[in-house]
């Protein structure tokens, strides 16, 4: 019997599997009959290996650009790319843009199918191999792993749609299509309550098992452990507190939300996780940092992101996602701590990147930087006429290029020409830190009080003050005790710390703070004769309506099922 994946709203039939992730240990196959897969153990590997292949990274999902070009991190420079639809007034129903409904309801399917049909199997043909029980071991494991994917998926989903069907088996055909849509705290409580459910049951770290650990030992941050359970429900507790999803501000959820991001930061320390420089978070050793909780790595060695991303100018670089005037205005001053635009901030109009947060030079590449790329002989000229700038074709419109998630390393010139595995930051240590400060804060009403009872008490003051020291900016100054001033100060370190991992776009709807994508600032380089420069900013306007808040559902899913019904506004 041929297998057939039933994805709310419609059939699809899945003829194969490969692998994305050479180093999650599975191996690859090419069927999904469901006597060959239960033949063998390595069968059954392969199909959790599959599910594993449909995590989300975005490498430049939308034609190569990513979704920090949809908020105000970011402009991708070509018009083709279908990313500026989210703000030019073409988003709809009958064009959703995302494709995330259909991927996550195929690979939950996917994870429904595992559960059902191929749990407690015994293989006998491995009975007498010397590593039966290990093999059995890792097999009784994918249960867990499939859980908290399956848990995962439906965290995408809520965090996109609101209220979503909640599946936990395999649907008949007349079954898909009457599916009506489950409140959208009851989606967020299954995925805690999954995560509860595993927690004690998967490894804490796969490289410790004895003889039941894999073979090579290698790190293994692109498969489930503990940790990767503890950090998918405490980043669904925050969302399941915040404004868009908890309009009455239930303190409770603020409450559970603080409890949970605060046992990852405690389980951090407990198996020897910590903050390492903040340059170790990308590059093709990203996955061996000692931050890295749970990542999502390419299936292949690649430069296409470096395509995309770096400077038009270079050869082989297409521009692509340009960092905004905007974010770069979030980068603090380093000696005072404040803003640019704040009294004693000690920004100068003539030297504005002087005395900057050092994640921004990690992070952005700006007029005159040298050996970016590495093989690139000569400093970047940004500046309007400069090799890198307007109005050569492609060039950015912002004054920015991208640096962070690029390999300098990587050389795109047709004569030499190199790739590097790249890997995608699923959950990592920092994020928590933060996650913990916002929902303490809301919880308490302070932001020098930690949570009742809390054997290892931080504040969320404190919490802040970990990312920022890491980065070598000064603490937040008494200013901060006023919660209104500590609720700006924290949206700047979230937006500077996590850029371009893909929180922006998600924090400002979560946060229902929408208004601030109505437009973006850029900055405008020209060159004087005596070779000074001047810096304007300008800005640009963006479409933005409360009902992007949540993604329509796509309009061919409601035309199968009436009773999906649609989110407001679309």
């Amino acid at each position: 019997m041929k297998l057939k994946y039933l994805v709310i709203g419609s059939i699809i039939g899945l003829s194969g599997l490969t692998a994305c992730e050479d180093q999650l240990n599975y191996q690859e196959y090419a069927t999904l009959d469901k006597e060959y897969i239960s033949q063998n153990y390595l069968n059954v590997g392969g199909l959790v290996t599959n599910i594993y292949t449909q995590l989300d990274a975005d490498w430049g999902n939308y034609g190569g650009a990513t979704l920090a070009s949809a908020c105000d991190e970011a402009e991708y420079v070509w018009s083709n790319s279908t990313v500026h639809d989210f703000y030019n007034g073409a988003w709809s129903a009958s064009n959703p843009i995302s494709s995330t409904w259909s991927k996550n309801y195929t690979a939950i399917q996917q994870c429904n199918m595992f559960l059902e049909e191929y749990l407690g199997l015994t293989f006998p043909e491995l009975r007498l191999n010397s590593d039966y029980e290990a093999q059995m071991f890792r097999y009784n494991n994918y249960e867990n792993e499939v859980r908290f994917l399956r848990a995962y998926f439906y965290f995408n989903l809520a965090r996109q749609y609101g209220d979503v069907p909640l599946v936990t088996k395999v649907p008949s055909t007349d079954e898909v299509n009457s599916l009506t849509r489950t409140p959208v705290q009851e989606v967020f409580q299954f995925i805690i309550d999954e995560c509860d459910a595993i927690v004690k049951k998967i490894p804490a770290d796969y490289t410790k098992l004895g003889t039941n650990a894999l073979p090579d030992g290698k790190p293994e941050t692109a498969r489930a452990n503990r940790l990767a359970v503890l950090a998918l429900k405490a980043r669904t507790a925050l969302y399941a507190a915040s404004p868009l999803f908890n309009p009455e501000q239930t303190g409770d959820l603020w409450k559970k939300a603080a409890e949970a991001n605060k046992a990852v930061i405690d389980s951090c320390a407990k198996y020897e996780y910590k903050l390492e420089s903040y340059d170790k978070l990308w590059g093709a050793e990203n996955y061996s940092a000692k931050e890295m909780i749970f990542l999502c790595r390419s299936s292949k060695v690649s430069n296409s992101f470096e395509g995309y991303n770096f400077p038009v100018g270079v050869e082989g670089g297409k521009s692509g996602n340009c960092p905004t005037q905007t974010l770069v205005d979030a980068y603090e001053m380093q000696s005072t701590g404040k803003l640019w635009n704040e009294d004693g901030s000690g920004y100068s109009e003539n030297d504005p990147y002087a005395d900057r947060d050092p994640r921004f030079a990690l992070c952005i590449a700006k007029n005159g930087d040298e050996k970016w790329p590495s093989y690139n002989t000569a400093p970047l000229q940004i500046y309007y006429g400069g090799v890198n700038g307007e109005p050569l074709s492609g060039a950015t419109p912002t004054g920015y290029y991208l640096k962070k998630y690029c390999d300098a390393s990587i050389n795109l010139t047709a004569a030499s020409s190199s790739s590097k595995w790249h890997s995608w930051i699923t959950f990592r240590l920092g994020e928590f830190y933060l996650n913990y400060a916002e929902a303490v804060a809301h919880y308490t009403g302070k932001v020098d009080q930690p949570l009742p009872g809390d054997q290892n008490p931080l504040t969320a003051r404190q919490a802040v003050d970990i990312i920022r020291d890491r980065a070598k900016m000064p603490a937040l100054r008494d200013e901060v005790l006023n919660l209104d001033v500590f609720w700006k100060r924290y949206k700047n370190e979230r937006m500077v710390e996590l850029a371009f991992e893909g929180h922006r776009f998600w924090d400002v709807r979560r946060w229902k703070e929408g208004d601030v994508l109505k437009k973006i600032t850029l900055m405008k380089i020209t060159r004087n004769s005596n070779g000074t420069f001047n810096f304007k900013r300008e800005e640009r306007q963006r479409s933005w309506e409360d009902k992007m808040y949540l993604f329509p559902i796509p309009q061919s899913e409601t035309v199968k099922n009436p009773n999906l019904g649609q989110n407001p506004g679309w």
